[in-house]
């Protein structure tokens, strides 16, 4: 039996990961979950990919600390690389955890975590790279603990949170090993939305995108996900030159006629 359950719920992918009785990430959970929203980016059906814990409270509790003492110790007996290992040739992310956490950013589709449950290291980090995250209002641990056991957030923790909530508040909950509830999540800023059911509510925004044309968000999230990564003036001339390529796409100019048949933008917030 997988780790990975897979159900389509209109326009979305969701996405179950359940790894009994703890709810650690794997490396074999992590790739099978890696394929999984590969084929979900791949398939045009798909407007929005959903992920979320298959286990009573548990979202993912963090990175299996057994396979990463496995591998601190078969690295202790290699030599150290003299530089870092090349990306795979074909242009996609590297396999595994770390892959799987660039894919979900880099996707050409929204990605939301509805986060069920405990929420930790490798767990949390995987959230980071999700465009929404919402947190269940019971949900008692997220954060990044991993000082605790004399390392540092590796799967992108250190990077992704600086951008979510600002230097300061990022060294003080990694340097501390420090986690919050899910409510006190939201009000630094770490999570979008609680709610009573985070899964719901994440369906519900995914009907919202399901909505609305693929191309339009799709550049929408690269170019924002690129904004604080580059000067200004190449951010802005990217900009510029992708809404050339988007107003002029059918289904831009389908739903911007549409909306002039309708009520006026601004006028209808997304609930």
């Amino acid at each position: 039996m997988g780790l990975v359950t897979t159900e389509r719920r209109g326009g979305a992918a969701v996405f179950t990961y359940a790894n009994p009785p703890l709810g650690t990430m794997t490396a074999a959970g992590a790739e099978e979950l890696l394929q999984a929203v590969r084929a979900a980016v791949d398939d045009t059906e798909v407007r929005c990919i959903v992920l979320t814990g298959g286990l009573p409270g548990i979202f993912v509790r963090h990175y299996d600390v057994g396979e990463l003492t496995v591998l601190g110790e078969r690295l202790a007996q290699a030599p150290a690389p003299a530089q870092p290992a090349p990306q795979p040739a074909d242009g996609r992310p590297a396999g595994g955890f770390l892959g799987l956490a660039d894919l979900v950013a880099t996707a050409g589709k929204p990605v939301i975590a509805a986060i069920n449950g405990l929420c930790m290291g490798g767990g949390f980090e995987l959230s980071l790279a999700c465009d929404i995250r919402i947190a269940g209002a019971d949900v008692t641990a997220i954060g990044l603990p991993e000082t605790r056991v004399g390392i540092f957030p590796g799967g992108g923790g250190t990077q992704r949170l600086p951008r979510v909530i600002g230097e300061a508040r990022a060294l003080e909950m990694i340097l501390r090993g420090r986690v919050v509830t899910g409510p006190a999540a939201l009000e630094i800023g770490l999570v979008h939305e609680v709610a009573d059911d985070p899964l719901a509510r994440a369906l519900e925004i995914a009907e919202e995108f399901a909505a609305r044309p693929a191309e339009g968000l799709a550049y929408a999230k690269r170019l924002t996900r690129a904004a604080l990564d580059r000067p200004l003036s190449e951010g802005l001339a990217d900009e510029r030159r992708s809404f050339s390529e988007v107003v002029r796409l059918p289904s831009a100019i389908e739903a911007m006629k549409v909306s002039l048949a309708g009520a006026p933008l601004g006028t209808r917030e997304p609930s």
